[in-house]
């Protein structure tokens, strides 16, 4: 990962492959978070409230968002339900541009 990428995005996935949601990181806002896909229902609830829980406790330790995510990616998600779909890490521009995905059908 090169300094340059500040804003990242990961798609998480169910066992049967359906999207739950995203995790983002910006560094240049200092923030993280997860992003619901409504259509994802409870699980997808319940996967970002452990991926929020996760996030916090890498902010509480001192690492960047954009290094907490990938840590989280490296440690293969959150330890929930949901698994990092392969090749999902991708640039986003800012997190109304992840909400707007989580929204998609």
């Amino acid at each position: 990962m090169t300094d340059s990428i500040r804003n990242q995005c990961v798609t998480v996935v169910g066992a049967d492959g359906t999207v739950l949601g995203y995790a983002w990181a910006n560094d240049e806002d200092d923030a993280a978070g997860w992003v619901t896909r409504k259509a994802g229902g409870p699980p997808a609830f319940n996967e970002g409230v452990l991926w929020s829980i996760r996030l916090h406790d890498a902010k509480a330790r001192g690492l960047r968002p954009v290094e907490a995510l990938t840590e989280l990616i490296r440690d293969e998600g959150a330890h929930g339900i949901g698994q990092v779909l392969s090749g999902a890490l991708r640039e986003a521009p800012n997190a109304t541009t992840v909400k707007a995905l989580a929204d998609q059908v």
